[in-house]
Parts: structure tokens; C-alpha cells; sequence
């Protein structure tokens, strides 16, 4: 239970103890209840009960680690994107794993030939941005997940090393994300 002593209130001889336990607060005093309960409803109305104090406190406070105290850094903004990419990443899987196994109960044709036969018919920025969109996720998350396997073996742990790693990893994803956009297989045909 906690417990707190305030000193006499205006026209109560006795000193108030507010205590907050199961069930809810509970006061006592060294008069009759009578004399010192009509004086409890002013308690809870003054900027010094505790309570009052703690709710005033909390709205305060900012949330931890907030975006206006930090300068942004490589490992906080990559830890994040990392998160955002695998989600994004795994979500589409499930979706279309979802779709794909409801596909003869809904009638849609998800296979890879009608994919392939929309995805010709787009125009090719429309291709470039879906290609893209598609690989700059998998492979950011890939060379994500290869920096941290280093990081396993206890290497590359100084601060300088992690965000320098940090940079490269953005760097090595965009150029690689491009390059795998950019290439069409040969047709041999």
C-alpha cells in the first residue's frame, strides 16, 4: 500500500493519511470520519494531492526515445527501416500465399502466367517502379541481416564501425536495388 501524511487540513485537528491499495484510495484521520470526509472532496480538488502531482507528471513527460530529443543516426534510422522492410517483406508473402491458395475458392487467376502477362502489359516506368519497390526491400534487408551476422562473430562493435557499416549497407542496397531493376533476362528463344 502506499502512504501518504499530509498535515491538518483547515478545521481538522488530526493529520489526513491518503493511502492507495486494491481498493482504490483510502483515507484516514485522527477525528471521527464524519469531521474529516467532508474535507477529503477538497483534498482531491488541490494541485498538491499526490495523485494530481503524478497525472501532471506523466503528461510531461515525452516518450522514450523520442524524435525531438535524438539527433537522427544511421543506427536508429536503418534499425527501423530494417523493421519496416521485413514486415512489408513477409506481409506481401502472406498475402499473396493467401490469395494464391484462396484463388480457386474465389475465382481469381494469380498464377505466374497472368502475372507475368499483366506485369508485360504495364508501361516501363510502372515496371521499373514495381521492380524496384519489390527489390529494394529484399535486398536492403538481406545486407541488413549479413551486417548483423557480423556483428555475431564480434566484430565491427565500435561506434565508428557500426554506423560506418550502417552507410554502407543504404549505399551497397540502392546501387545493387538499380541494378537488379535494370536487368532483364536474355531471350534465347
Amino acid at each position: 500500500m502506499f502512504l501518504i501524511r499530509f498535515r491538518p487540513l483547515q478545521g481538522c485537528a488530526g493529520s489526513v493519511q491518503v493511502g492507495l491499495g486494491r481498493a482504490g484510495l483510502n483515507w484516514r484521520c485522527a477525528l471521527p470520519r464524519s469531521l474529516c470526509l467532508r474535507y477529503s472532496s477538497q483534498l482531491n480538488n488541490t494541485p498538491n494531492n499526490p495523485m494530481n502531482l503524478l497525472a501532471q507528471q506523466r503528461l510531461r513527460r515525452p516518450v522514450s526515445p523520442h524524435l525531438s530529443i535524438y539527433r537522427p543516426q544511421i543506427t536508429w534510422i536503418v534499425s527501423i527501416a530494417t523493421r519496416i522492410t521485413g514486415i512489408a517483406l513477409s506481409g506481401g508473402l502472406y498475402l499473396y500465399a493467401t490469395a494464391y491458395l484462396l484463388s480457386p475458392v474465389t475465382g481469381w487467376n494469380i498464377g505466374s502466367e497472368s502475372l507475368v502477362a499483366a506485369f508485360s502489359g504495364l508501361s516501363p516506368s510502372a515496371q521499373f517502379a514495381l521492380k524496384f519497390g519489390v527489390a529494394l526491400p529484399f535486398v536492403f534487408h538481406s545486407f541488413n541481416g549479413i551486417r548483423h551476422l557480423v556483428w555475431d562473430t564480434g566484430r565491427m562493435l565500435t561506434n565508428k564501425q557500426i554506423a560506418r557499416s550502417g552507410w554502407i549497407v543504404v549505399g551497397v542496397a540502392g546501387v545493387v536495388a538499380v541494378l537488379l531493376t535494370l536487368w532483364k533476362p536474355r531471350d534465347d528463344a
